[in-house]
């Protein structure tokens, strides 16, 4: 059914102080909350539910409140209930009169909600805060004609990949299949590998590596031992059991050199992106393109990009995922070297590549040359803050949808730091009208 509405009868309600007259209405947060349009919000999700079929779904702004709370303090959503369980601030941002001592939702509803609408729903959302900045001249025409563009590596929450421990979390994946699905093996490995895991360890601090590869030849063989024995054992599979399977063989298969290899067992989708620097080399996970305004370094737009594709034929994607996000289109768009050879782009925004020299530049064109930089500490900052770095979402899915969240962190966090802003300069204000009104006519003495 379509989700819960707030429910306006406050007479159990009545011995109670509400919310507004416990928290500091000028808080970033409150004045936040009533800058959204969550009346389209929830007309927007809601239309998605059948209206007469199932128990009533959950509050769309609850729901919503508590996704952008979590993409801004990059936490699990078991820490965002359990925080705003304790906090009025963020029960006041999701719509509660009253502040609630219970949890509103089991963590494991905020994942399926996230499956539920993707990465669309996520950019819908994203979409409706910097309309409402708009709407409030926080942002302008002006940041929307010039935009930067950068592409970096979303990272997957997964082990380093070697050799020896694929073999064997695959042998882990089947044994356990297996026990699952009640076929017998005449062994399973268990405690051989961990034994022979350990030596391995030993051999490669010693740097025996002759040893080494000996050990990852034996763990490969009991893996393929598995696989022949679950095969020969079994007639009819489930589509689990077949999905191992063939991802078992294509592991057996690969060679150093195969592209579209294997680095994750629970995560098949991750890539190795080569990043040619002395410190970190190689990454793994997936490709993601932002838009950035030159002017005031809002995100206005972010998209992952599988199959780690060339930087420079990316730009169409990332410009149509800015047109989603923000519903605006660039007049100039500024990139690297990495952009060189655009030839195949079709968008009517000027595109400059950005060159050591600065010849023949006028002095604004220098300016804005000189602002392409600003996105790689924005990067940066979305790694570090707002959850870009080590993603935990399962599947692709999840990596599209990480991507727009970590541009949602971003951005509400800077509007909460504007709004922040705007507090302490009315404050001084305010205090220099009253300092020059009493420096006039102070107040007489009392006798």
């Amino acid at each position: 059914m379509t989700p819960k509405k707030s429910s306006t009868n406050h007479q159990e309600e009545l011995f109670r102080a509400k919310l507004e007259s416990i928290i500091d209405m000028s808080h970033e947060l409150v004045k936040a909350a009533k800058m959204l349009d969550w009346e389209a919000l929830e007309s927007h999700f809601g239309a998605t539910y059948c209206p007469n079929n199932g128990r009533p779904a959950i509050n769309t702004r609850l729901m919503l409140g508590l996704q952008m709370l979590r993409c801004l303090h990059d936490i699990s959503d078991e820490e965002v209930l359990s925080v705003w369980l304790q906090n009025p601030y963020w029960q006041y941002f999701c719509g509660m009169d009253y502040f609630q001592h219970k949890m509103p939702i089991d963590p494991s509803s905020m994942t399926r909600w996230r499956n539920r609408f993707g990465d669309a729903g996520v950019s819908k959302l994203a979409k409706a805060l910097l309309d409402a900045m708009f709407d409030k001249k926080i942002i302008t025409k002006s940041d929307f004609k010039r935009v930067t563009l950068d592409t970096t590596v979303q990272t997957k929450a997964v082990r380093y990949p070697t050799d020896i421990m694929l073999y064997d979390r695959q042998r882990e994946h089947l044994v356990g299949f297996a026990k699952t699905e009640g076929i017998k093996l005449r062994q399973n490995y268990n405690e051989v590998s961990k034994s022979l895991i350990r030596r391995y360890s030993g051999y490669m601090h010693a740097k025996q590596f002759k040893r080494a590869k000996k050990v990852i030849r034996s763990v490969k063989c009991y893996l393929g031992r598995v696989v022949r024995d679950i095969e020969r054992n079994t007639k009819q599979m489930s589509e689990g059991l077949k999905s191992e399977l063939e991802q078992a063989h294509k592991l057996l298969k690969q060679a150093r050199h195969d592209k579209n290899k294997i680095y994750s067992i629970h995560a098949s989708e991750v890539e190795c992106v080569s990043k040619g620097k002395a410190h970190k080399p190689y990454e793994f996970g997936v490709k993601a393109g932002f838009a950035v305004s030159t002017k005031r370094n809002w995100i206005l737009g972010a998209i992952a990009l599988p199959n780690n594709p060339y930087d420079g034929h990316t730009i169409e994607a990332t410009l149509g995922s800015m047109k989603e996000m923000s519903g605006q289109e660039p007049e100039e768009v500024l990139c690297d070297l990495g952009y060189r050879r655009k030839d195949e782009i079709k968008t009517e925004a000027k595109v400059h590549i950005v060159k050591r020299s600065r010849r023949g530049l006028s002095r604004g064109m220098k300016k804005f040359w000189n602002r392409r930089s600003a996105i790689e500490p924005i990067i940066g900052h979305m790694k570090s803050e707002h959850g870009l770095e080590r993603n935990a979402l399962k599947g692709e899915l999840g990596d599209r949808i990480n991507v727009v969240m970590s541009a949602l962190g971003y951005n509400f966090k800077k509007l909460l730091n504007v709004l922040k802003e705007q507090k302490t300069l009315f404050a001084k204000i305010l205090l220099s009208i009253l300092e020059s009104l009493f420096a006039k006519n102070p107040l007489p003495l009392q006798r």
